[in-house]
């Protein structure tokens, strides 16, 4: 269950034999304006409301949910510790190095941590990744779930739930994107997110203040309408005919000159000179033809997410729709990935 800050989306995936999962249902719940305020639920009956909406809809049996906090929220550190230490001196430790890193008293924050393997330098230390959030965070997820009739059973850190998801996306790249640079792109509301990979290490993260939203006002202002309104013209078409050159495409422009500009940022600030793949996420991905504007603009390859393209899809699943949705599905389809977690 992905609560963004336009919506609440939920998928259900099973497993249909050798690990290969399989796709039961999904929802997605479009919130009220300001219901979440920068990853911050600002009203919860609101935000409880769409969870039950979808879940009804779904008419799963299913209530354990994996949830997952916004990557803001999270401070994440590696660190790295001697090789062999039991799970309690791993917890001493784990305490002592986060005391120097997180801003608040221990008491305040939830803290885990998650043994990555051997430490580059040698066998006889190994890497460790600590997260922590201020315990507020984790709570509001939790109240949204219980208030909703569901258990949270898993609370992650959005950029990893997505991460999880483009694993799947990985083998549609030559070589399965071994030694390339992949720039995910997550156009939401109201930022973008841009993450930059390299053989499953994140390499680059970015913010940019530029989202979905901004072509909703564009239709507000061009044609005068409420917020409600341009949202719902939005997704189901029916503008009229100067809609897409007069304002879609100004918007498609802008998006694409935004990546450009995050590609920039994004040589200038490391020792990398390519990115060989853009891959674009979030619920502006699907206006068709942005891929192609995003290509002509950086002259790099551009695909649009779908994390479901090697998955088996039930019957009771629209799969048109599916395939449009896919692109906002993606951290909700890396939460509900967790389940086959060794």
């Amino acid at each position: 269950m992905d609560i963004s800050s336009s919506s609440v989306k939920m998928v259900e995936l099973s497993d249909a034999g050798r690990g290969n999962p399989r796709v039961e249902r999904y929802s997605i719940e479009a919130l009220p304006k300001d219901a979440v305020l920068d990853g911050n639920i600002a009203n919860l009956d609101a935000v409880v409301d769409a969870v039950q909406r979808g879940w009804k809809r779904m008419s799963t049996r299913t209530k354990n949910v994996a949830l997952a906090l916004p990557t803001a929220a999270v401070i994440t550190k590696k660190i790295i510790v001697q090789a062999g230490l039991r799970d309690e001196e791993l917890e001493v430790q784990v305490e002592t190095e986060a005391n120097q890193y997180i801003p608040f008293a221990l008491e305040e924050v939830n803290l885990d941590f998650q043994v990555i393997g051997p430490s580059p330098s040698g066998p006889e230390e190994m890497e460790v990744l600590i997260a922590a959030s201020r315990k507020e965070k984790v709570e509001d997820r939790i109240a949204v779930a219980e208030a909703s009739g569901l258990k949270a059973v898993v609370m992650d850190v959005e950029s990893y739930a997505v991460q999880a998801s483009f694993e799947l996306i990985q083998q549609q790249f030559p070589d399965h994107g071994k030694d390339q640079n992949i720039a995910l792109v997550d156009l939401g509301a109201n930022v973008t997110n841009i993450t930059v990979l390299r053989n499953d290490q994140t390499v680059y993260t970015r913010e940019q203040a530029f989202g979905g939203s901004q072509l909703t006002q564009d239709i507000m202002r061009h044609y005068g309408m409420s917020q409600e309104e341009a949202e719902a013209a939005k997704r189901s078409g029916g503008l009229p005919e100067n809609y897409e050159a007069e304002v879609l495409r100004p918007f498609m422009e802008n998006a694409a000159l935004e990546v450009q500009r995050a590609m920039q940022f994004f040589f200038t600030s490391t020792q990398y000179t390519s990115v060989e793949h853009i891959l674009l996420t979030g619920g502006s991905a699907v206006i068709p033809g942005l891929d192609e504007t995003v290509q002509s603009r950086t002259q790099i390859n551009t695909l649009v997410a779908n994390p479901f393209a090697n998955m088996a899809i039930s019957p009771r699943v629209p799969l048109k729709k599916l395939v449009s949705d896919a692109p906002s599905l993606m951290v909700a389809c890396g939460l509900a990935m967790r389940r086959f977690d060794p």
